[in-house]
């Protein structure tokens, strides 16, 4: 089922491009195919990250002849994570698809994902799972299983497949995260601390056919940095105190316990001025000292930004008013403010 360019639609797909002017034909041909399998309305938002092979104008061409079609142009080549939360920042379903625009997900297995979030009201997240993925087992597959389990392990989000980019989501959760940097990597894990209830479903995979993969054995290394920041977030985000303070005391009491033993070495009359035990327990407490000072700065900073209307604490799943229970996931959804990438145009 289409969607005219004003009406509201039921589903958003969104799909980031850098550099795929050979399959975006192909893309849309098949998503409208997939799409007119089931009743629900949609709308296509393209986001084309700064590509230089013609993309644009092929996009425009298709565009001119598909109704449901959104392009959006970025100013320059932004990265995923910001070509993605483009996309969400524009999104008007009360479903959102994320999907790659290599064609190697089949765009028919989105219909499964709607179905999955029609049917059952206790998931709010359903993501894709390449069981049997197509890809060159030392560059590609190792990596994402390595990468897969560390991310599981450190996040407590428990995912096969954390790079498929099939995924399917309700409004509200869409609403709650923001991507920036390389974090679209790790949107369940966003998800899931903004109140989202995750299933997986496998879906097919295909051999990539047309254009370059963008994607390099490096992607592992900055996937673990990344994995740092991610923890942080989920665990520290509204107590830093207890993440730098922790470590301040583990710094300060060993220097603490060094500092009192060189003193009592002082006191039976033996120098201690000469000694590098001494430096290193100074050192340890200024450290310690330090690590607890930036914890009080960053509790400073957490309770400014909540308490100046900043992301809000808790998410509600149902709340009631006057014996009436209201579904967080029916609540109409404004807007979220522009992208941090600038647009050129949006159809």
């Amino acid at each position: 089922m289409t969607a005219e360019r004003t009406a509201v639609p039921d589903v958003s797909i969104v799909v980031p491009i850098y550099n795929e002017v050979d399959n975006l034909p192909e893309l849309v041909r098949r998503i409208g195919a997939a799409m007119a399998q089931q009743p629900l309305s949609f709308e296509l938002l393209a986001v084309d990250d700064g590509s230089t092979d013609g993309s644009r104008a092929k996009l425009r061409e298709l565009a001119a002849a598909t109704p449901w079609l959104r392009p959006m142009f970025l100013a320059r080549n932004y990265g995923q994570s910001s070509a993605l939360q483009a996309g969400f920042d524009r999104v008007r379903g009360r479903y959102v698809v994320t999907l790659d625009a290599d064609l190697q997900n089949e765009p028919d297995d989105i219909p499964l994902l709607l179905n999955r979030l029609e049917t059952d009201p206790d998931v709010d997240m359903v993501s894709g799972w390449r069981k049997d993925r197509q890809d060159a087992e030392l560059s590609r597959k190792l990596p994402s299983r390595i990468a897969n389990r560390l991310i599981s392990s450190a996040t407590g989000v428990h995912l096969h497949d954390y790079g498929c980019a099939l995924k399917a989501y309700r409004r509200p959760i869409i609403d709650r995260i923001r991507l920036y940097g390389e974090l679209h990597r790790f949107i369940p894990s966003l998800a899931k601390d903004a109140g989202a209830r995750i299933t997986e479903v496998p879906v097919r995979h295909h051999a990539r056919t047309a254009g370059v993969s963008k994607y390099g054995i490096d992607r592992t290394f900055r996937v673990i940095l990344d994995l740092i920041l991610m923890v942080f977030l989920m665990r520290y985000r509204q107590r830093p105190l207890h993440a730098f303070g922790g470590l301040g005391l583990w710094l300060m009491t060993p220097g603490m316990l060094i500092l009192l033993y060189l003193l009592g070495v002082k006191l039976f009359g033996h120098d201690i001025g000469g000694r590098p035990l001494l430096l290193v327990g100074v050192m340890l407490v200024l450290m310690g000292v330090q690590m607890i000072v930036a914890g009080l700065i960053g509790e400073l900073l957490t309770r400014v930004y909540y308490e100046a209307g900043g992301a809000p604490q808790f998410h509600a799943q149902e709340y009631r008013v006057d014996e009436e229970v209201i579904l967080e996931q029916n609540r109409p959804s404004a807007l979220q403010p522009s992208a941090q990438a600038a647009t050129e145009n949006v159809a």
